[in-house]
């Protein structure tokens, strides 16, 4: 076992599967205390308790990041089990992908509960103890959609553009009060969502290769790639590193497709 989070007490928002299990996974073996905070309490029991019986230190709390009520029970159940968190990732995010007008209210309002409100909850709840303790790191996980537009994806990508606003706005906040913000941008990665949806596809595997090929790697990425970039982030070797966004995407957003 590594020592870069080394007695760090991280939450990690849906992280019952896919990058945030990935996330989980690499926070204890890199020493961190984890609460997998998900909606799900079957998958966050689940993840929690194979952390547990592979020596690491786990807890998992049932969390639904779009109510204030449920982060703060959260928070507040992650200190009375290990203390107080110094490191935050926001990983839970849903997938909201429609035309414009074709969109209703409810669907506009169910992408942003979840993909930015939930993030500023869980945010509004951890800072006083990262302001008491004189220190912390907080990771949210965007996208590629924060930077690039897909037609017909609204309003997700609306959401992770205000997701990178926030990072940064939080990041010069409190960057005096030594508390770090960032955020890390993946692009196509290989979850057990994206491949169920390209599974629904009639060729599923020239579907994955399709996706890969728009990156200059040729290739999609795995979670545990994502979780690298996220240790990093949290860890003190990017002590000097707030208010910015790691894009995790193969090279893709520096490509020009004509």
């Amino acid at each position: 076992m590594a020592d870069r989070l080394k007695d760090r007490i991280a939450i990690i928002t849906g992280a019952g599967q896919g990058i945030g299990e990935a996330i989980a996974n690499r926070f204890v073996a890199e020493g961190a205390r984890v609460v997998i905070a998900e909606r799900n309490p079957q998958t966050g029991e689940a993840v929690a308790a194979r952390l547990r019986a592979e020596g690491g230190a786990a807890l998992a709390v049932q969390t639904d990041v779009a109510d204030p009520d449920s982060v703060a029970r959260m928070v507040e159940a992650t200190a009375a089990h290990f203390g107080p968190p110094d490191i935050l990732v926001n990983n839970a995010g849903i997938g909201v992908y429609k035309e414009p007008l074709d969109m209703n209210q409810d669907d506009w309002r169910r992408c942003f509960a979840v993909d930015l409100d939930g993030v500023w909850y869980c945010c509004q709840a951890v800072l006083p103890h990262m302001l008491q303790l004189g220190k912390g790191s907080i990771v949210n996980i965007a996208s590629s959609h924060s930077f690039q537009i897909i037609p017909h994806h609204f309003p997700y990508p609306v959401a992770k553009h205000g997701l990178i606003g926030l990072t940064r706005a939080l990041g010069v906040e409190y960057a005096a009060q030594n508390i770090r913000v960032n955020s890390v941008s993946p692009s196509y990665i290989a979850t057990e969502i994206n491949m169920a949806i390209w599974r629904q596809k009639p060729d599923p595997q020239a579907e994955i290769e399709r996706a890969g090929s728009r990156q200059p790697m040729k290739r999609i990425g795995q979670p545990d790639e994502v979780a690298w970039a996220v240790v990093f982030l949290a860890s003190d070797e990017a002590s000097f590193i707030t208010a910015t966004n790691l894009m995790v995407d193969g090279g893709g957003s520096a490509l020009y497709h004509d």
